[in-house]
């Protein structure tokens, strides 16, 4: 997908605007570690400054397009049928800790369906992009789901409930399943980059609990046209009403859902 369609130029170039600020942002975060202040306030900031820029971006683009942002909150657009549904810095905790895996996520919702999605990393400059029926890219190079039958051989990413946080017992009840039937379980703290990868095969399966929109927007679409199949936890397609989602190609999805819903009978 050498040229891209005018919506999809529209969201690359805004996720690369941003991105400018978050690369500058990322290497001030190592000089705070040291303050004893701490870096939480500047991280803020830096967040809030990649959202403002997104939204300037795409506001002039498509001016009367509705918003659904992390930070912004909802803003409605004279345009009912077309949201943007935007996290400008998924994986704070990662950057606040100066891990460069994090990413800015924007989604285009059309009458209810996610049609388009952009998941860049500026730090690792992979810039993962999926629109309804034209297929996945990472970096223009077409990416689809791995393609592994079995659990056993496969390597799943999952999110784990931290401090204030609720579900850790059925996390751990999830868990313990999960571990015993797969080669390996990885959490890596970046929702829509777990998504991303599913996508590019580098994860066979993905599950998590309790996110919220904006983490999984883009990566819905971005994972379908990759040749994955994405539901919520219960294997319904209410991803962003429920908050939990299952990600995989066809088979595995449907093993790791039967083995969550297994796990969470038992309790």
């Amino acid at each position: 997908m050498s040229r891209h369609t005018p919506v999809m130029a529209v969201m690359v170039a805004a996720a690369r605007k941003a991105a400018r600020g978050l690369q500058r942002d990322f290497g001030e975060v190592e000089n705070l570690q040291v303050s004893l202040k701490g870096p939480a306030n500047f991280v803020t900031a830096a967040d809030k400054k990649a959202e403002k820029t997104i939204f300037e971006e795409l506001s002039k683009a498509r001016p009367g397009y509705g918003f659904l942002m992390e930070e912004g909150g909802v803003v409605e657009g004279n345009d009912k049928s077309h949201r943007w549904i935007i996290d400008p810095l998924d994986g704070t905790t990662n950057f606040l800790h100066s891990i460069p895996h994090f990413a800015i996520s924007i989604g285009l919702e059309r009458d209810g369906q996610m049609v388009a999605g952009v998941i860049y990393n500026p730090i690792t400059d992979e810039m993962f992009i999926g629109e309804k029926g034209q297929g996945a890219f990472l970096n223009d190079r077409r990416i689809r789901v791995a393609a592994r039958r079995e659990l056993t051989q496969g390597v799943v990413a999952c999110g784990t409930p931290h401090i204030g946080r609720p579900g850790h017992e059925v996390y751990l009840t999830e868990l313990r399943s999960v571990m015993n039937e797969v080669a390996g379980v990885r959490r890596m703290g970046a929702a829509a980059l777990d998504l991303a990868y599913v996508a590019a095969g580098r994860y066979d399966a993905y599950w998590e609990a309790n996110l919220q929109p904006w983490d999984m927007a883009a990566g819905i679409v971005i994972v379908r046209e990759a040749g994955g199949f994405v539901s919520d936890l219960n294997g319904r397609e209410d991803m962003l009403g429920t908050g939990g989602v299952i990600a995989g190609n066809d088979m595995l999805r449907n093993q790791l859902e039967t083995l969550l819903k297994r796990a969470r009978a038992k309790g």
